[in-house]
């Protein structure tokens, strides 16, 4: 049986797609630049927030200066506005109660910066769902890179042959590969199943009930 459980954040436990746009549109407008869709905003996430302002910041505006400005506009505006429109998905908030009375311990790995994966998680969850909540930190590769998974399996005495990755697009997909674990992919998410799939998803949920099943049969 599964007995961990590592969860991306955005698209996978909170829908907070709308926050993240708003935010980055706010930033746009501030400058005079091209604003974009949420459907857009989807595709530019999962590759944390500095990713995200490269990607829509005009190509005219992407000096290491620039992008460090823009960053902490962004990063301030998205702060301070990241939970007007942010919710969990349906039936995230039972399947994490029902994992935890199954003794199966979840901790969410994110691309989001640290500081404000921690706070995102208490305001939406309360403190004790999770054992550990850790997100980009400096010095630390961003996923799909292994590095910070392995590091968080070592705080959490995690054994990798009863670990599954959850996640909703293809980064978290070559995450969990990359760090030797089975990886399983949220269909309510940002992506959607062709991306999954062809990123050798080991399992699809559709919904959240069917992470509790997987972790029980496996």
């Amino acid at each position: 049986m599964i007995h961990t459980v590592l969860f991306d954040l955005d698209g996978t436990l909170l829908n907070t797609i709308d926050d993240l746009a708003d935010a980055g549109n706010w930033v746009c407008a501030q400058h005079g630049w091209p604003e974009f869709t949420v459907e857009q905003f989807k595709h530019m996430v999962g590759n944390g927030i500095p990713k995200l302002v490269e990607r829509f910041s005009p190509a005219d505006a992407r000096t290491p200066e620039q992008l460090a400005a823009t960053l902490a506009e962004f990063t301030a505006r998205y702060d301070a506005h990241k939970e007007d429109k942010t919710a969990p998905y349906p039936g995230i908030a039972a399947l994490i109660d029902a994992l935890n009375t199954a003794g199966v311990q979840c901790a969410v790995f994110s691309n989001k910066a640290d500081p404000l994966c921690g706070k995102i998680i208490e305001h939406y969850f309360g403190a004790g769902r999770f054992v550990l909540v850790r997100g980009s930190r400096p010095g630390v590769p961003t996923k799909p890179d292994p590095t910070g998974v392995y590091s968080l399996m070592q705080d959490l005495h995690a054994d990798p042959a009863s670990t599954l990755f959850v996640g909703d697009s293809d980064v978290d997909i070559l995450t969990g590969h990359n760090a030797g674990l089975p990886a399983m992919g949220a269909l309510w998410g940002f992506r959607g199943r062709a991306e999954l799939t062809a990123a050798g998803a080991d399992a699809l949920a559709g919904v959240p009930e069917d992470i509790l099943d997987y972790v029980r049969t496996h």
